[in-house]
């Protein structure tokens, strides 16, 4: 696997060698000094140019990088918008390990956009076409302090969508259930875990992507909770799952809304419970649910 510095040399090399390549700038992991660093980081790259064009019609160039294993061209989908003139990407997986995420950017676009992601490192920039960039930063993914009406939906949403939970349960309809409790139920239960995060921190940390950094600020207890809550395709493993889920969220709300002063109704947590339970516990063949 070739190493860091082999890779800066040979994308400023190739950048250096090619005159429609005017300057070069590195987002991501690379540039967080927040990130663990492990041979998984990808290197997102953008090489400012002219024009785009000639780099999308050139099927050959970007060989330059290496042996491409496999490779994703995300402005080719053709369910999502794309600004081909100004903006243009690979995505590529090389055989020996390594992942480049290029981009071909207008220089007006990135004049315009290279300030919008401060985790961001001018590489080269052959005529000072680029403003000035201050250090990279992880500031913008830091936990926000919620509003207290933020505060009050995330709780509402979590206990209300937990009756859909239920029924799914009920009905054994697991593709249903896992879409319910993984991308609906458990994302209001990383927000309140965010916030608990936050009001330990002072709101100056990032728990990244999906939560993958949860485990740096909750003690090892709470974590292996939160880890717990996920499930596989048993019945009897999610209902159980989804009631941990619950008093988790239950105590987690109750401890975030007394660090900021706000006010929790702990009567709606436990009428949803006291629902789902009862709703487990309901044969198949009846005709009303109470």
């Amino acid at each position: 696997m070739r190493d860091e510095a082999t890779m800066y040399k040979l994308i400023l090399d190739i950048a250096n060698e090619d005159d429609k390549i005017l300057a070069v700038y590195m987002n991501g992991s690379r540039v967080n000094v927040n990130a663990p660093k492990d041979i998984f980081q990808d290197y997102d790259i953008v090489f400012v140019v002219k024009e785009t064009k000639p780099f999308i019609e050139d099927k050959n160039w970007i060989h330059k990088f290496g042996n491409i294993l496999y490779m994703q061209y995300p402005d080719e989908h053709p369910d999502f918008p794309s600004d081909k003139e100004n903006f243009y990407g690979w995505l590529m997986q090389f055989d020996d390990g390594n992942r480049i995420d290029l981009h071909v950017e207008t220089v007006t676009h990135a004049k315009e956009h290279i300030l919008d992601d401060k985790l961001c490192r001018i590489l080269l920039d052959k005529e000072d076409i680029l403003p000035k960039v201050l250090e990279p930063t992880d500031a913008d993914y830091y936990v926000r302090k919620p509003s207290e009406a933020q505060f009050r939906a995330c709780v509402n949403e979590f206990w209300w969508c937990s009756n859909n939970l239920a029924k799914g349960l009920w009905r054994e309809e697991m593709p249903y259930v896992q879409d319910m409790a993984n991308f609906v139920v458990r994302k209001q239960l990383e927000k309140m875990l965010s916030w608990k995060v936050g009001l330990k921190t002072d709101f100056s940390v990032s728990i990244g992507k999906s939560a993958k950094y949860l485990h740096k600020w909750l003690d090892e207890e709470e974590y292996q909770l939160y880890l717990s809550t996920y499930f596989g395709g048993d019945m009897e493993e999610a209902w159980n799952a989804v009631l941990l889920m619950c008093d988790l969220f239950a105590a987690v709300t109750a401890s975030v809304a007394s660090g900021l002063n706000y006010t929790y109704d702990a009567n709606e947590g436990e009428a949803a419970l006291s629902f789902l339970k009862h709703v487990r516990n309901l044969p198949k063949d009846v005709d009303e649910i109470y």
